[in-house]
């Protein structure tokens, strides 16, 4: 029969009792998550950025010689001189127009908007369209100021006047289109023509038909009470990050269509007027480019008319996957999917009666 030592002079032995709480019977109570940092029981590993990335490069100097080879192709060759044309033409006026819209949103006030526009609704709409024509703005930015002018008490007729009318005809926008079309100066008008147009009419039909119940109050703005110069980057910052991954889809989209779709498909759909216009206008929505951006890949489809041309340009900053998803979000899912349908079906038709007459 085995013998138990003693304890050493001066301790007791520890008499058994229950485990500590939260400890699992057989577990040493000091086999806690704190005893390996950075690595919590049961949690599962992400993927990160940089893990990410180097896997990629990994995998490109691995296969670096099938990869090179794929890039010397002729259709290869052909894709990368039209996503880089479109990119490096877009990419100036996508910065600029991000840094106006954002200085917009951040300093200018919205009591100023709700002191400079009319009192009568009616009136309101054109004046806040207009509006869009002097103040710079993206879609991105129109949202968030839209629903500040709204919690200000400005009527929502003339705030949604404004949100569609700012993305689409603000300076940079009709130089961005100037510059895309310096063949067919008639595109600049077109584009202004129609989309204030798009953007009176549709507030003058909230106007009209629009219930209250339909319009969430917007909650407050995420940049009120913060410092001005926080909330300017950190808007440059969203911009730039969400706005040039939508120029990178587009301008990869658009070369596609160029080197990879055959062209008899493009002639065929661009050969039709209808079903040309239909096909740019839901392109448009499916691509979300930024309106600094689209103008270069709308001039990169020369299979199609002007008209096409035109109507997706139109489109694209008052109605897209992005702006749905925004309006959404800050106006409430009610509103959404009764203005979204509208603005589409009121965009192409605008466009195209404008191109028929302009262009």
């Amino acid at each position: 029969m085995a013998l138990t030592p003693p304890p050493p002079r001066g301790t007791s032995r520890p008499r058994p009792g229950p485990p500590p709480a939260g400890t699992d019977r057989g577990t040493p109570p000091d086999a806690t998550p704190d005893a390996h940092p950075g690595a919590s029981p049961g949690e599962p590993r992400h993927l990160t950025s940089p893990l990410l990335l180097t896997l990629v490069l990994l995998t490109a100097v691995m296969f670096q010689g099938p990869v090179r080879g794929a890039l010397a192709a002729p259709v290869m060759q052909s894709w990368m001189t039209v996503f880089v044309a479109v990119v490096l033409q877009a990419l100036p006026f996508l910065v600029l127009g991000v840094l106006l819209s954002a200085a917009i949103a951040v300093f200018v006030p919205p009591s100023f908007f709700a002191r400079a526009l009319p009192g009568r609704p009616a009136l309101a709409v054109p004046v806040a369209g207009a509006a869009g024509a002097v103040l710079p703005g993206c879609e991105c930015a129109s949202v968030p100021v839209a629903g500040a002018l709204v919690r200000r008490g400005v009527a929502p007729a003339a705030a949604l006047a404004f949100l569609l009318s700012a993305p689409a005809i603000n300076p940079v926008v009709l130089t961005a289109t100037a510059v895309a079309f310096p063949g067919h100066p008639g595109m600049v008008l077109a584009r202004f023509v129609a989309s204030l147009l798009v953007a009176c009419l549709m507030g003058w039909l909230w106007q009209r038909l629009g219930r209250t119940d339909w319009l969430r109050p917007p909650a407050r703005s995420s940049q009120e009470g913060r410092s001005r110069g926080a909330a300017f980057w950190d808007s440059v910052r969203h911009d730039v990050t969400h706005a040039g991954g939508y120029l990178v889809v587009g301008a990869m989209a658009a070369a596609t269509l160029k080197a990879v779709v055959p062209a008899e498909w493009l002639r065929a759909a661009a050969g039709h007027p209808v079903l040309s216009v239909l096909v740019l206008a839901v392109l448009a929505v499916l691509l979300s480019i930024c309106s600094e951006a689209d103008a270069f890949v709308a001039a990169s489809l020369t299979q199609f008319s002007l008209t096409a041309r035109l109507t997706f340009l139109v489109v694209g900053p008052v109605i897209d996957l992005k702006l749905f998803a925004l309006q959404a979000g800050t106006f409430g899912r009610a509103f959404a999917l009764r203005f979204a349908p509208a603005t589409f079906a009121l965009a192409v038709a605008v466009s195209a009666l404008t191109g028929a007459v302009l262009l």
